[in-house]
């Protein structure tokens, strides 16, 4: 079991295995970022399950600055890693980064103001069967021979996709960090951060990249 600390954004997935850049300016949230920087307690950046209160309207950049805003109720699997501070602006906003490293399931709330923070457990995959891991393997080539056929006009992610790094990752790393690169509606992307075979992850992507190839 481990504490995380939650930072609930409406139709925001993150996926391990990516650094994820945040404009932090609510005060809570500024708060949060010291807290998990001077704990070394993970951060994770997730979708909601609710709005609990809605944010107040029409507000100016310094009202917001000094309110904080609407309030979430969590999803129950997020992606969480270390916070890292970029720099602080003049007026107290933080430019961080999310070095998102596993899944977590949130078990209990521990805390709630001023920010969320919770116990959770890892959240890993099932192990592969043995007489799957040749069914994964192939997997992962057609995708990675289907993502280099459409991402041709972008030399940073075929750069990516080319990589001893990218061509070597295991198999249940790149059945998750492919989704750092394919991107649907927020629930889908929910659904598959859920998921714990990286063949049914694999098996969705490659639906994905039948349906909405302009998107990657």
């Amino acid at each position: 079991m481990a504490k995380i600390a939650v930072f609930p954004i409406p139709e925001c997935v993150t996926f391990p295995g990516t650094r994820f850049p945040l404009h932090v300016f609510e005060p809570r949230y500024r708060d949060m970022v010291e807290h998990c920087i001077s704990k070394e307690m993970p951060l994770a950046v997730c979708h909601i399950a609710k709005t609990l209160r809605p944010a107040p309207q029409e507000q100016s950049l310094s009202e917001a600055l000094h309110t904080n805003q609407a309030i979430y109720k969590p999803v129950t699997v997020v992606s969480a890693g270390r916070c890292e501070l970029e720099r602080t602006l003049n007026d107290g906003r933080m430019m961080i980064n999310v070095a998102l490293q596993r899944r977590y399931e949130l078990e209990q709330e521990i805390q709630s103001l001023p920010f969320l923070i919770y116990q959770a457990r890892p959240y890993d995959d099932e192990p592969l069967a043995r007489d799957q891991e040749e069914t994964a393997q192939e997997l992962k080539e057609k995708l990675l021979h289907r993502l280099n056929a459409l991402t041709r006009e972008n030399p940073e992610v075929q750069s990516l996709l080319n990589s001893q790094t990218w061509q070597e990752k295991p198999v249940p790393s790149f059945s998750l960090e492919l989704f750092n690169l394919l991107q649907t509606d927020a629930e889908e992307m929910q659904s598959i951060l859920e998921m714990r075979s990286p063949i049914k992850r694999m098996d969705t992507a490659l639906t994905l990249l039948r349906d909405i190839p302009a998107q990657i």
